[in-house]
């Protein structure tokens, strides 16, 4: 009988050993790869604070300001009275006026009025405009799988050594034109930083947190196989250590049923009858308006870990998740004549590193006549499936397997380019066939 996994252990002893090779190893570099709510930003801020404490000079690199606010709030919440510089743009409003409230973190345009700080954190864009002729002994890089490799190269003479933390399910850096010419080269811009960095150093130490302390134990799994079968992870709780409750019984209509679904499963699959339509689809659209109305309207109450009394649903922890910002815009029409204000709608790219209690998805492919490598990409998908804390509720036209199945990959194969795995099919997949045992169909 195997021994029984103790989350709280095994994400220590990861911990341990990776700050272990950060502070005291060999390497110029460390790479940590991290699912969905594993706690990446928590182990940026420890790594940081011990890298200070020890007195090396450190400098922070995040892709989003946002995600530099939150690391900058973040460390002020743990050491207070550790002096911080948040390097800024010139624009109008370049960072959270959060900051302002808080008399340890200095805030600047320009590197040089920063100088002598323990910790200086700014994007990436920033970074790459800063010059210096004595480089940080360290660095931390967060949300290292979504930084380009030539945004790595324009920073990479500032720092002696650094720590690389990031997601490797997610979605690939963000290009803005084609990079078909750079395929398979070993310098390929578009490449992200952490796959590039590993091309030329292979023998950099390589670490994984092992716990989502998001997902529930009815997720993980699911998550874990489709998305991650080389570094698989586990739930940070048990089956029963979360539960969804309504106050308000079901109406017996689609949304209703499937909701009930979810909050017993953790997962809902509401499915539309077979049809190509816009990207737009006014009726998919409609459903997963009804489903969020509902969702508020029945008086949802999660309890879980954090409390054992049940809290709320509110708004604010509920998402909508969609492939495109045109089918956000529209969920979010629907929502407002409706009456729903204060939930999250956006697309993955932007609800990426972000959590819910319960989010609701519209599949990238639910009534497409096609499968192209935008709507196949496993990170979009696995961002979309990975937001929740209790459940996930999917809305899809019925006949994606057949349209998988029937549209083979056209892209062209490029010599010397890793194929990424598992590929968009293989995903797809796996995660209808779980939702295939949660699913209900529609109707009003």
């Amino acid at each position: 009988m195997s021994p029984r996994f103790d989350p709280g252990a095994e994400a220590g002893r990861a911990t341990a050993a990776i700050l272990h090779d950060t502070l005291h190893g060999a390497h110029r570099g460390v790479v940590v790869d991290s699912p969905p709510g594993a706690g990446k930003s928590t182990l940026v801020v420890r790594a940081a604070l011990e890298l200070a404490a020890a007195g090396h000079p450190l400098m922070v690199i995040a892709q989003t300001n946002a995600q530099v606010d939150d690391l900058v709030l973040r460390l002020a919440e743990k050491e207070p009275d550790l002096p911080v510089g948040r390097l800024h743009s010139n624009d109008t409003d370049p960072y959270d006026k959060a900051l302002d409230d808080l008399a340890q973190v200095r805030k600047s345009a320009k590197a040089a009025d920063l100088a002598g700080l323990d910790i200086v954190i700014s994007t990436a864009a920033k970074w790459a405009h800063v010059q210096t002729a004595e480089p940080w002994t360290h660095a931390i890089v967060d949300e290292a799988y979504q930084m380009r490799s030539d945004a790595l190269l324009a920073v990479a003479g500032l720092f002696e050594r650094a720590l690389f933390v990031g997601d490797p399910g997610q979605l690939d850096p963000f290009s803005i034109v084609g990079a078909e010419q750079w395929a398979g080269l070993s310098y390929d811009p578009s490449a992200s930083a952490v796959s590039t960095l590993l091309a030329h150093n292979p023998e950099l130490p390589q670490h994984r947190l092992p716990v989502s302390w998001r997902l529930p134990a009815s997720a993980a799994p699911l998550v874990s196989d489709a998305f991650y079968p080389y570094t698989p992870f586990r739930s940070g709780t048990d089956h029963g250590d979360r539960r969804l409750t309504f106050g308000v019984p079901s109406d017996g209509s689609g949304p209703d049923r499937v909701l009930d679904e979810a909050a017993a499963s953790g997962w809902g699959l509401l499915e539309l009858p077979a049809r190509h339509t816009p990207r737009t689809d006014p009726e998919a659209v409609g459903a997963v308006a009804r489903v969020v109305r509902r969702l508020l309207d029945r008086g949802g109450a999660a309890v879980s870990e954090r409390s054992p009394d049940p809290v709320p649903l509110t708004a604010d922890r509920v998402a909508v998740g969609t492939a495109h910002r045109d089918q956000a815009a529209a969920v979010r029409a629907a929502l407002a004549d409706l009456g729903v204000s204060g939930v999250a709608v956006d697309t993955a790219n932007r609800l990426q590193g972000r959590e819910f209690d319960v989010t609701v998805v519209l599949h990238p492919l639910s009534g497409r006549p096609d499968a192209t490598a935008f709507h196949l990409e496993t990170g979009r998908l696995c961002v979309l499936a990975s937001r929740h804390r209790h459940a996930c509720v999917v809305v899809c036209r019925e006949g994606v397997a057949d349209l998988l199945d029937e549209h083979p990959s056209t892209e062209p194969v490029q010599l010397g380019v890793t194929v990424k795995f598992p590929d968009g099919w293989e995903a797809n997949h796996a995660v209808l066939a779980h939702l295939a045992e949660h699913r209900v169909r529609y109707r009003d």
